[in-house]
């Protein structure tokens, strides 16, 4: 006999335990507003994300411990030959898209997008660091298949702005990928 307090069929709303897990995936990605972006003014008034001086200076040095012994040939040639010399570029890309992947999942707007994006980001966090260790590999698995998971479970849907946007104009072609 089960405790009072535990439920008899825990799994009977499995599209809101998705849609937990896409809010804490999607709070952790937000950590990148952090440590890579702060605020600027444009005419002295008008607050603008940037990427922070910290990240531009300490990417090229991230990317070079990967590259160093990183035993997959062509992506060592892509950190050694593009990352590195364009990190400027390259910071710019993962700080706006952890941000945005962070934002597009915790509020479940355009999440199939989101999730597709991050699954990108995953992978090739996942080929530069894969070498380092299991603990590594493990992490971005995880974050891999949950990707997946929400992309294919259509996880903005429930408690998100996809499902919002889906009940108030389902005749739209995009809101359909929602």
């Amino acid at each position: 006999m089960s405790p009072q307090w535990l439920p008899m069929e825990p799994m009977r709303s499995p599209d809101r335990w998705i849609a937990c897990l896409r809010i804490v995936v999607g709070v952790w990605f937000l950590k990148g507003v952090l440590t890579k972006l702060r605020w600027s003014s444009i005419a002295g008034f008008l607050p603008l994300p940037t990427v922070s001086e910290r990240w531009i200076n300490f990417l090229p040095k991230k990317l070079a411990e990967f590259a160093s012994e990183n035993p997959i040939g062509w992506y060592k040639t892509f950190l050694v030959d593009l990352a590195i010399p364009n990190a400027d570029v390259f910071a710019f890309l993962t700080a706006f898209g952890e941000t945005g992947v962070g934002l597009g999942l915790t509020l479940g707007l355009l999440t199939p997008l989101s999730a597709l994006v991050g699954l990108l980001i995953m992978a090739h966090y996942f080929l530069a660091s894969f070498w380092m260790g299991f603990c590594q590999q493990g992490f971005h698995i995880l974050l891999i298949a949950s990707m997946v998971a929400f992309f294919g479970s259509r996880a903005g849907r429930t408690w998100g702005l996809d499902g919002w946007l889906a009940r108030r104009v389902p005749s739209r072609f995009l809101l359909k990928l929602l």
